[in-house]
């Protein structure tokens, strides 16, 4: 078999087991950080500095500065995640773990391939990002919850690609993105009361829907100099219809729209300077960006102006170094900054969904054998984050404040052929 058949055929194989394992992310709110060992060891940046085929799930426009090549990886991540409630008159009180499942795995793969004309195309398999809180210590015991209490959300992307070199040094592509996404939630029952739907708001296992989007980009080489750009449009996906009573307009549950820009400057022959922007429009879905405030006004979980986690949009820098230490050996580091998309006074609902790291460092390497083969792994670690409820708990559940922590580390392995 043919190098590009197998690669085919290993794609078109994990594709299944891809949907299942992938793990929960959360470290630009609920998205990934970054796509590919090789970005995730520069803080994910590669808007403008594409080096494997995972690029082109940040950038379209970038399969055309790829050649051909085939890459497969994997991380493992831990997140660590708490909240602490106080002052509350119905008994919630206390500090509760959210960590009765870790570690994760998180398996990716993408494909490249050029054809004559200036015209690539590829495809690429990935986790979205997501989020997992296991309570095995229930915090909302003392309303009368039973079992352990907790969400999980997966969402794995299939983004097939078509890039075109329009002028020489100057690219435009596109990706219609196919999405499967599942849910499930557990030890939710005394906020059932206030639902549209009550039987279906918690404990009814695991729930799939399926979404499609587009992703457009640019990618344009000036000598040294790459400047990059994308849009990805808002995920349609269908609802969780075992959740209709839980998420606004009955179960819906869209992906935002996100958009950025990077730059990436080679500095000298061995050093690369990277740099993206990017906005996530959390607060444009009912479901994650309604607040809690409907449910006081009278309007309940699942309705279709009912209320949701309450996020915020935010915006991600990140900052990435690569060092060619010679032929056979680059060295990566990088700093990322998002910012936390959850306001002190949304902290109740969110001790489900704690996405609030902000700040995160990365290192990684690359090692290319005598045959070709690139190996390359990343180290990420997001600090400990703590938002402190101000008016979070409703006096009509007692009063007081919930405040929500966490932080994350995060390892991985590639490995990447030029075919």
């Amino acid at each position: 078999m043919s190098k590009p058949s197998l690669s085919l055929a290993v794609l078109a194989s994990l594709l299944p087991s891809l949907s299942l394992a992938t793990a929960a992310h959360a470290t630009d709110g609920y998205f990934q950080n970054g796509l590919g060992a090789k970005a995730k060891g520069q803080a994910g940046a590669a808007i403008a500095d594409p080096q494997d085929s995972l690029s082109i799930g940040a950038n379209p426009a970038a399969a055309t500065a790829l050649g051909h090549r085939f890459d497969i990886g994997a991380d493992v991540f831990v997140p660590d995640r708490s909240a602490a409630i106080s002052g509350n008159g119905a008994g919630l009180d206390g500090r509760y773990s959210g960590n009765g499942l870790n570690p994760f795995l998180m398996p990716e793969f993408g494909y490249v391939r050029p054809l004559p004309g200036g015209v690539s195309l590829g495809v690429a398999v990935y986790g979205n990002g997501g989020m997992n809180t296991v309570y095995k210590r229930n915090p909302f015991a003392a309303f009368g919850a039973t079992g352990h209490a907790g969400v999980d959300l997966k969402q794995v992307f299939v983004a097939p690609t078509l890039a075109v070199e329009v002028a020489p040094g100057q690219s435009l592509g596109v990706s219609p993105l196919g999405m499967l996404q599942s849910f499930k939630a557990a030890g939710l029952q005394p906020f059932a009361v206030a639902s549209a739907d009550p039987a279906r708001f918690t404990n009814r296992g695991t729930d799939w829907s399926t979404g499609a989007g587009v992703r457009v980009g640019y990618l344009g080489r000036f000598g040294p100099v790459s400047l990059g750009a994308f849009y990805q449009s808002e995920v349609l996906a269908g609802a969780f219809y075992r959740y209709e009573g839980l998420f606004a307009e009955r179960g819906g549950f869209d992906v935002p729209a996100s958009w950025g820009a990077g730059l990436a400057v080679r500095a000298s022959e061995a050093l690369t300077v990277a740099v993206d922007v990017k906005r996530i429009a959390y607060s444009s879905i009912r479901s994650i960006g309604t607040p809690l405030a409907p449910l006081l006004a009278g309007r309940p979980f699942g309705a279709a102006d009912g209320p949701g986690f309450g996020w915020r949009d935010i915006s991600v820098v990140k900052v990435g170094l690569r060092y060619a230490v010679s032929p056979s050996l680059t060295l990566r580091a990088g700093y990322g900054y998002a910012q936390n998309p959850v306001r002190p006074s949304q902290t109740l609902l969110n001790v489900l969904a704690p996405g609030v790291v902000t700040h995160h460092v990365t290192a990684g390497a690359t090692w290319t054998t005598a045959s070709g083969t690139e190996i390359t792994g990343f180290v990420m670690h997001a600090p400990r984050n703590t938002v402190k409820g101000r008016g979070s708990i409703p006096v009509s559940y007692g009063g007081g404040e919930a405040d929500i922590a966490l932080a994350e580390t995060a390892l991985g392995v590639t490995v990447g052929w030029r075919l």
